[in-house]
């Protein structure tokens, strides 16, 4: 695609007030998801409680990937970005009010699970830092380093090089934290079936977000 080609596709959607605003609500509503996910860590960290085995995670060995762990996602989210904004602009605001949705609902299972985590795992240090917005190491069920990438391949799903790449760093990522011992194996893969879920029902709920980009395409 020219650069002149997305000029005027950018134009046709900066112009176009409910698209604007629909945008503005997305990044309102991912703000305040983001915020419930930090009290909900919070609150599981005052309550987590003891491990459990599994039968993943006490047959193999711990592996120093806490590395790939912490800035492997920004990675992931600066190219997810960049793709998003530069050649799927449309879809931005599903896209944003699908993860929004999809922080929450973790949220949410966050303070209802309060496991602690794995005794034998990889030692991360987020609590002091940036990252303890986002995780802990209480946080358990179920996995964002997993399900995140698989709504983005289900919301990229048309684009089979965007499908194939949300994908393999959805299973990718979910191997880093089995690897790591910094999830059960339960959260990562119950990740994919809730995170089916949240889709179909951001499809449900978010249909004028949808339309913005079915009706070009049609």
């Amino acid at each position: 695609m020219s650069l002149s080609q997305l000029s005027i596709k950018y134009k046709s959607h900066l112009s176009d007030r409910k698209f604007l605003t629909s945008l503005l609500m997305a990044f309102l509503f991912l703000i305040l998801s983001i915020i419930a996910t930090y009290f909900a860590i919070q609150y599981a960290d005052e309550k987590a409680s003891g491990s459990v085995t599994d039968i993943v995670l006490s047959n193999i060995p711990v592996f120093d990937v806490d590395g790939i762990f912490l800035y492997g996602p920004i990675v992931f989210w600066l190219i997810t970005i960049f793709y998003a904004f530069a050649f799927e602009f449309k879809k931005t605001p599903f896209m944003l009010k699908s993860l929004a949705l999809c922080v929450t609902i973790r949220a949410i299972f966050i303070t209802l699970t309060h496991i602690g985590p794995f005794p034998d795992h990889t030692i991360t240090n987020v609590s002091n830092s940036f990252f303890s917005v986002f995780t802990s190491g209480n946080d358990l069920f179920f996995s964002g380093h997993t399900g995140f990438p698989y709504l983005m391949a289900l919301i990229f799903w048309d684009n089979k090089y965007s499908r194939w790449f949300f994908l393999f760093s959805s299973f990718f990522f979910g191997a880093i934290v089995l690897m790591s011992h910094l999830h059960y194996s339960i959260d990562v893969a119950a990740a994919f079936f809730i995170t089916y879920a949240i889709f179909r029902l951001a499809q449900k709920w978010f249909k004028k977000e949808q339309s913005f980009f079915e009706n070009i395409e049609q």
